[in-house]
């Protein structure tokens, strides 16, 4: 390189080039993981731009970091830069910042020179997201939920004990809150209060108590509905 480019482009960091684009490269991988662990929570309802985002949120401030160093002047006169932009957009999701701090955290870390911290947290981050994603499938065991139970029997329905046993399987045990005549006096109607963790819990209880001889139809709703 000639000596006026060397000179105008000199610095005091001692980051070398080759562990700069090591950093960098490192950077890109750690955000396209961020990326991945928010289609993988999202599912279908992930923005494509907001993925981009996170990718190039997480090398930009790798970038920003390693130009900073350990100067302090140099650093204050970045945040003094920064502050002059101004975000307007609207995050509908609170989940989602948790995703944009995650992004600057780790190119933060990743600037800075660290690599066994974010490769460490990343993965307790992704667990943490799916956990409390909001997916039926995940906390099916965990967040039980009021519903009402509608049993509609024949009039003559003569199982009532094999009935009482496969509600008595739920924890806490339903309650009995109606008893109604239904289609015309053809059939009679049992209400219950019931607590289910989720879409999961109400088919398996639906199944179990249509195959009673006698039970018509079976119906769960959420209270309130």
């Amino acid at each position: 390189m000639p000596e006026f480019l060397q000179s105008a482009f000199s610095s005091d960091q001692d980051v070398r080039a080759a562990d700069a684009a090591i950093r960098l490269v490192a950077a890109v991988a750690f955000g396209c993981a961020v990326a991945f662990v928010y289609r993988w929570t999202r599912g279908r309802s992930a923005d494509r731009r907001f993925v981009a985002t996170l990718v190039l949120l997480t090398l930009l401030l790798s970038v920003t970091t390693i130009v900073i160093g350990n100067n302090v002047a140099r650093a204050f006169s970045i945040v003094g830069a920064l502050s002059i932009v101004r975000f307007r957009t609207v995050v509908e999701d609170t989940r989602d910042t948790a995703f944009v701090i995650c992004a600057v955290a780790l190119g933060l870390a990743v600037g800075a020179g660290y690599l066994a911290v974010p490769a460490m947290a990343l993965p307790f981050i992704a667990i943490a997201a799916k956990f409390f994603s909001g997916d039926p499938n995940v906390l099916d065991d965990i967040d039980p939920s009021p519903f009402t139970l509608h049993v509609k029997v024949a009039p003559d329905f003569a199982r009532r004990d094999e009935l009482q046993r496969e509600l008595a399987k739920c924890v806490p045990p339903p309650n009995l809150i109606g008893i109604e005549s239904a289609r015309a006096g053809t059939a009679v109607e049992r209400s219950y209060g019931i607590e289910l963790a989720g879409e999961r819990a109400a088919d398996e209880l639906i199944d179990r108590l249509s195959r009673i001889e006698g039970v018509l139809a079976v119906e769960v709703v959420r209270a309130g509905k």
